[in-house]
């Protein structure tokens, strides 16, 4: 894999530095680092990195509000001394954790998996996709994938096997990680594997090996019955 592009906000020089010294020491991250949060975050807007490094509790801004406002490209670890933010650290998508201060050791594992995550959604194809369950990431092969139902704050990704996977990862993003021609948006709430449909009408989808009836929205509709009819014009 090439070398990361990394950014790292926190208004401590010496957590910055600690930064800096466990990147090199792990190697394969260019790191770039900002003690001034709203600089940092143009930075991350401008150049998009694979992962950007942030503390919480800053002099002049709440991470959690930077976080909000990061690119879909950027890989997010959180960094800081507050562990009561876990749970919104998780809430926002964040691949770890790192609460300080914390050992080399640490830091590798939670830059592993941030690789591991950003390998899957890099690749044109990828075979699996790691979803966040609780505090745990999962690898899902995809062609494990029945279907995919967002509830209320939660995504239901329902597997072959008739087991689900229940996480907080908004269905969007679960969305942006899938193959685009491979899995198909039927409505606000569901998402498909298009080789695993068995019929379809208008308004509603059959897959193989599911009594479920997968429906489709109204503003979907025209894009879902043309790209299935035209994939069975092709079979």
């Amino acid at each position: 894999m090439k070398k990361l592009t990394c950014i790292a906000i926190d208004d401590e020089p010496i957590a910055l530095l600690i930064i800096s010294q466990f990147c090199e020491r792990k190697g394969g991250l260019e790191l770039t680092t900002f003690s001034e949060p709203l600089t940092g975050l143009r930075e991350i807007a401008r150049r998009k990195p694979d992962l950007v490094f942030l503390d919480i509790e800053m002099n002049s801004t709440n991470g959690l509000d930077i976080a909000h406002a990061l690119p879909p490209e950027s890989c997010l670890i959180f960094t800081t001394a507050h562990a009561q933010y876990a749970l919104d650290g998780f809430d926002l998508d964040a691949v770890d954790f790192l609460h300080k201060p914390f050992a080399y050791e640490r830091f590798e594992k939670a830059v592993e998996k941030a690789i591991v995550f950003i390998e899957a959604r890099q690749h044109k194809v990828p075979e699996n996709i790691i979803i966040k369950q609780e505090y745990n990431n999962i690898s899902i092969p995809i062609s494990d994938i029945l279907y995919i139902e967002a509830m209320e704050n939660y995504t239901k990704i329902f597997r072959i096997n008739g087991n689900y996977i229940l996480s907080r990862t908004s269905l969007k993003s679960i969305q942006e990680m899938l193959p685009e021609k491979s899995f198909l948006r039927t409505h606000r709430s569901y998402i498909i594997p298009v080789n695993k449909v068995e019929r379809f009408s208008k308004r509603e989808i059959n897959l193989t090996g599911c009594r479920i009836v997968i429906p489709i929205g109204r503003q979907y509709a025209e894009n879902v019955y043309a790209t299935l009819t035209a994939r069975n014009m092709t079979l």
